[in-house]
Order: C-alpha cells, then structure tokens, then sequence
C-alpha cells in the first residue's frame, strides 16, 4: 500500500498516542532532568518517522534507525524512572511493551522500504577479455 502521508502511517499514529500518554503520565512531576529527557525520547519518535518519510528514500530508511534508537533510549529511561519509584509498574510495563511494538513495526517498515532485489553493485564492471 502506498501512503500519501506520514499520517496514515500507523507506526506514526501509534508513536503520536504513546507521546501524549507519557505527557499524561508525567504531568505531576517535579523531577525535571529525567521528565524532559522522556518527553523529549517519546517526541523523537513520531516526529522522526515523520521528517523521515517528507525526505524519503534512503534517508527514510535512515531515519527509521534512529527512530528505533530513540525508542530504546525511551524505554531505558522508563526502566529507570520506575527503578527509582517515578513510574508506577502498571504505566512502565504499558510503556515499554508499547516501544517494543513501535520499534517491531519500525523494522518491518524498514525493511519494506529497502530494496532486497536490487544485485549488489559490481566493484569490477569491466570483464576480462576471455
């Protein structure tokens, strides 16, 4: 299926749900260090799928590697909030289990995005003479 739009993505609508549900979760907080650096993980991802795919091409497929490493350093810092008793576990396992799918659906999208057909480049073009 081809997209028009970033928005129909539902990797990209899903990551958009899992931002504001973290805004929600951290609204009362009063530690600002770590609360930004969550909101700020959580953010990257939506708007990383999106910047990504108004580029396109391999710069989509690269952006999509961050988006996956943005998501590993949301749910490692979920794992740290909820260590030091910031994230009740109910919220951290809904978080991290959402990252999980995020990042499984931004490989799969990847993947669909490179070309495994296409040979690889011949490094020596010229044949010799037989």
């Amino acid at each position: 299926m081809a997209y028009q739009s970033f928005e129909e993505l539902e990797v990209w609508k899903r990551s958009c749900r899992l931002a504001v549900a973290i805004y929600k979760v951290l609204e009362e907080w009063r530690d600002y260090g770590l609360k930004d650096q969550i909101q700020r993980s959580a953010v990257s991802v939506a708007s990383n799928i999106a910047e990504g795919y108004e580029r396109g091409g391999k710069d989509f497929v690269r952006f999509l590697r961050m988006v996956r490493g943005s998501a590993a350093e949301l749910r490692t810092q979920v794992y740290i909030a909820h260590r030091i008793g910031r994230i009740s576990h109910q919220d951290a396992v809904q978080i991290i289990h959402e990252t999980k799918v995020i990042a499984k659906m931004i490989t799969r999208l990847a993947r669909s995005r490179t070309p495994d057909s296409d040979p690889p480049s011949d490094p020596w073009p010229l044949k010799p003479d037989p």
